[in-house]
C-alpha cells in the first residue's frame, strides 16, 4: 500500500496551493479519505475528511479556505488550499481508512506547505 503526497511549496499569505494524495495497493473506493497537518512540537491535526459518498467535513480553522476532493478513477485525494494563512504551515499527510475495517488504516509521507512572505 503506498500514498504518495505532493504539491506542497513555498507561498505567500493569501496564495494557493492544491495537493494531491495518490493510493495504490487498495481498494480505493471503500476507503474513507483525510488530510492532517502537523507542526514541530505539536499534535497531528486533522483537517479535512471525505468519505466514501463524498460527504466532507473540515476543521474550523479551515472551512471556507480549503476544499476536500476525491477522484474514484485516478485513486487520488486533492487539497484545495486558498487564502493561505502563516498559521496554515505544516506538513500535510493523506490518510486513509477502510470504511469496514478500522485496522486497515495508512499514511502517506507528508508534504511540507510553507506560507510565508
Amino acid at each position: 500500500v503506498q500514498l504518495q503526497a505532493s504539491g506542497g511549496g513555498l507561498v505567500q499569505p493569501g496564495g494557493s496551493l492544491r495537493l494531491s494524495c495518490a493510493a495504490s495497493g487498495i481498494i480505493f473506493n471503500i476507503y474513507n479519505m483525510d488530510w492532517y497537518r502537523q507542526v514541530p512540537g505539536k499534535q497531528r491535526e486533522l483537517v479535512a475528511t471525505i468519505s466514501t459518498t463524498s460527504m466532507t467535513n473540515y476543521a474550523d480553522s479551515v472551512k471556507g479556505r480549503f476544499t476536500i476532493s476525491r477522484d474514484n478513477a485516478k485513486n487520488t485525494i486533492y487539497l484545495q488550499m486558498n487564502s493561505l494563512k502563516p498559521e496554515d504551515t505544516a506538513v500535510y499527510y493523506c490518510n486513509a481508512k477502510n470504511m469496514v475495517r478500522a485496522t486497515l488504516d495508512y499514511w502517506g509521507q507528508g508534504t511540507q506547505v510553507t506560507v510565508s512572505s
